[in-house]
């Protein structure tokens, strides 16, 4: 059954005796509040806000376990001594198609290898729009280390590549 209604005097009362809280949001809630005093410091503690915490990042995992990574900067820089100023500043563009997954398979074994041999070396992943049946690695500059373009399936030039072999060569070319 519905609540009786109010008589204007008694709304006129209630009105005047305990205003509504200063909210951003009017529901039909909003009386009842009005008319209960411990509700309206519940509501005014929920209008804090409270700082967010940023998360600290996290490393590859090993084991089923992540590991936070720390000091990158410092490895970084002591490999950087110990390489010439040719290889600080090389970067590598390693171009492949969207096509299959192999390409992207083969693109990151190259990518971990270079970065592995080469410490601190740049290696960029289709910085642009790729080329249709494509897998290309250059350098910045324009030097090609290795161009297999027009590809059709199965791709049979780029899986007959032993990826370590070309891995290698180009570790040679950057180095030497």
């Amino acid at each position: 059954m519905a609540p009786k209604k109010r008589s204007k005097i008694q709304e006129d009362e209630t009105a005047v005796a305990k205003p509504v809280p200063a909210s951003s949001r009017v529901t039909r809630r909003s009386p009842r509040l009005a008319g209960n005093s411990k509700a309206d410091l519940t509501v005014e503690e929920t209008v804090v806000k409270l700082p967010k915490r940023k998360k600290a990042k996290r490393g590859p995992k090993e084991n089923g376990k992540a590991e936070e990574v720390e000091n990158e900067g410092e490895d970084l820089d002591a490999a950087s001594e110990k390489l010439g100023v040719e290889a600080k500043n090389r970067a590598v563009v390693i171009e492949h198609c969207k096509q299959c997954q192999s390409f992207k398979k083969r693109a990151m074994e190259v990518q971990n290898g270079l970065e592995k041999g080469v410490p601190g070396i740049t290696v960029l992943l289709n910085p642009d729009k790729p080329r249709r049946g494509c897998f290309e690695i250059r350098s910045e500059d324009g030097e090609k280390f290795i161009s297999l373009l027009d590809m059709k399936r199965p791709f049979t030039r780029m899986k007959e590549l032993d990826m370590e072999e070309v891995i290698s060569d180009i570790i040679e070319k950057i180095k030497g």
